[in-house]
């Protein structure tokens, strides 16, 4: 198991979108964290409102399904990633291109999901989906760019520093993989693999795309 803790790669703009899509993430899951304490149904309320339902979804699903969180280690789980990769991406785009970057490949993701499970009536929710995307165009923008890595088996554990084109490869390996494994399987829950790779797929796409409009 492994697990990026942060990189070497100097931003180069003040990620001031990057801070704010973390920031909004963490603001409604503590309102989405609150209302379920004191009521989880009205928590399940929120989900089946306004996550997407891949059997019955509309565009506003798909974002605000990206906002909204499965538990307390999705979020940090998400953010973290984003927080560690993020910053470089949107000094890459800037700061508008990053904020629709960031969407269309929250879309992208969404729409795979869609595509390999239609008839599911699970909410879908979380913005991994879109940091996929991130992490997607990281990997081929910076492949070299050292990442420090958190190594664990079974009881021993120590860190490395890896080029991200093997840390990110291997992740999407990873979400592709378990994909591919899950079809099939009568799945009422869990991760939404195919969002994953989609969005990193996406991410990969959405680059070649920015660099022809600069």
């Amino acid at each position: 198991m492994f697990f990026p803790y942060k990189d070497d790669n100097p931003k180069v703009l003040i990620p001031y979108v990057n801070y704010s899509i973390i920031g909004i993430n963490i603001l409604i899951f503590i309102f989405q964290f609150t209302t379920g304490i004191k009521d989880p149904e009205a928590e399940a309320i929120l989900f089946y409102t306004y996550g997407l339902i891949p059997a019955n979804f509309s565009v506003l699903d798909m974002l605000t399904s990206m906002f909204l969180h499965g538990g307390i280690a999705h979020i940090l789980g998400n953010m973290w990633f984003l927080w560690i990769f993020g910053d470089n991406v949107e000094s890459t785009l800037g700061h508008v291109r990053y904020i629709i970057f960031y969407i269309l490949c929250g879309v992208f993701a969404a729409l795979c999901q869609v595509l390999m499970s239609p008839g599911s009536e699970i909410p879908m929710v979380g913005a991994s989906g879109a940091i996929a995307g991130v992490l997607g165009l990281y990997m081929i923008r910076f492949p070299k760019a050292q990442v420090h890595v958190f190594i664990f088996i079974i009881i021993f554990f120590t860190t490395i520093r890896v080029p991200a084109i093997i840390v990110l490869g291997f992740w999407f390996f990873n979400q592709l993989t378990s994909g591919l494994g899950s079809l099939g399987l009568d799945i009422t829950g869990g991760v939404a693999w195919f969002a994953h790779v989609g969005g990193f797929i996406a991410g990969v796409m959405l680059h070649q795309v920015f660099k022809l409009i600069k």
